[in-house]
């Protein structure tokens, strides 16, 4: 049997606690109906009896202190909220307790969603990649630029170093976890039961892209706002350099470093934002909305829209736009 702890943090995200606990639970209910022996013991530890949460308007109450626990198998971090920075201070006294569990005990250690923030605070993540919510990305980047926050990536999974994308998808990552600790039949069934799709894996479709601005380089800055009021003319990396009056390599250098994306990908990326918006909202169709944000080859277009959405524009459109559906229904 696996010892598992869920960790209750200030200013945790409450479900992000209930959930793994309730599928673990029913995971344990699943093996007991077909005669066999729990897989998980669970824990809530806290660094409290009691953990309020919602400015008081939920308590939780921990099965352990933190230091009352030794040894564990698998360390779950819940989700935070808030002032990222302010909740990382608040929850410090678990950072030293979440690395002896996994140098010196060989434990697994989970992040949920932006639990990833305090997975990073412990400094093993640093030169491993990384999973976390799309909106705070930017953010995160700033904070540990060490870790490789992968985009779009529904699971992460380096050296018993786990991280799940946005919000519910951690549900996948604990899928991931039963399959690993008790087997796949055993996923399946939790899959259907909670009515989730096993084989997600990314959270490309749900990403808004909102560059990159919390940096000093004013020029650079200004760059990505000429882009973005911009994105129906053909713009090059050339033309930007030029404007700005830095040579082009330097500018693909220092809008690299500030932005994360380089001059290509943050045009590519402010274009199929607006083609989403546009998808999601509009009456037009492919090949419109297509002109409308800078595009003549539809080929390039629908190539670049996948790679960054993981759908076609036709396929975004019949999802996200309530008339875009009813169209096609009634075809």
């Amino acid at each position: 049997m696996k010892h598992v702890s869920i960790l209750v943090l200030n200013d945790a995200v409450m479900a992000s606690i209930v959930d793994p606990h309730m599928m673990l639970s029913g995971v344990n209910g699943f093996l007991a109906d077909a005669g066999r022996l729990p897989a998980f013991k669970i824990q809530l530890l806290g660094l409290t009896p009691l953990v309020k949460q919602y400015n008081g308007i939920f308590s939780v109450h921990t099965d352990k202190m933190l230091k009352e626990v030794k040894r564990t198998d698998l360390v779950i971090i819940p989700a935070i909220e808030g002032d990222f920075e302010a909740t990382l201070y608040k929850n410090r006294e678990f950072i030293p307790w979440i690395i002896r569990q996994y140098k010196e005990n060989g434990a697994d250690v989970a992040s949920l969603c932006s639990g990833a923030f305090v997975l990073a605070a412990t400094g093993l993540l640093d030169g491993r990649e990384c999973s976390s919510h799309w909106a705070s990305a930017n953010l995160f980047r700033q904070l540990f630029p060490d870790v490789t926050l992968v985009n779009g990536r529904i699971v992460t999974e380096q050296q018993g170093l786990y991280s799940s994308g946005g919000a519910n998808s951690y549900w996948n990552l604990l899928l991931h976890l039963v399959e690993k600790y008790v087997d796949r039949e055993t996923a399946i069934m939790a899959s259907k039961v909670y009515a989730l799709d096993i084989d997600r894996t990314s959270q490309s479709p749900f990403t808004m892209f909102s560059g990159q601005k919390k940096h000093e380089d004013a020029p650079i800055r200004q760059a990505q706002e000429y882009i973005e009021a911009n994105i129906h003319q053909r713009i090059s990396v050339e033309e930007l350099s030029d404007r700005f009056a830095i040579g082009r390599r330097h500018f693909v250098r220092r809008f690299k470093k500030a932005t994360d994306n380089t001059p290509l990908e943050y045009i590519q990326r402010v274009r199929m934002e607006a083609a989403k918006k546009k998808l999601e909202t509009s009456r037009m169709n492919v090949n419109e909305v297509m002109y409308e944000v800078g595009y003549s080859d539809s080929k390039a277009f629908r190539s670049i829209f996948k790679k960054l959405t993981g759908m076609l524009p036709a396929d975004y459109r019949q999802k996200y736009n309530k008339e875009g559906a009813v169209e096609i229904s009634r075809r």
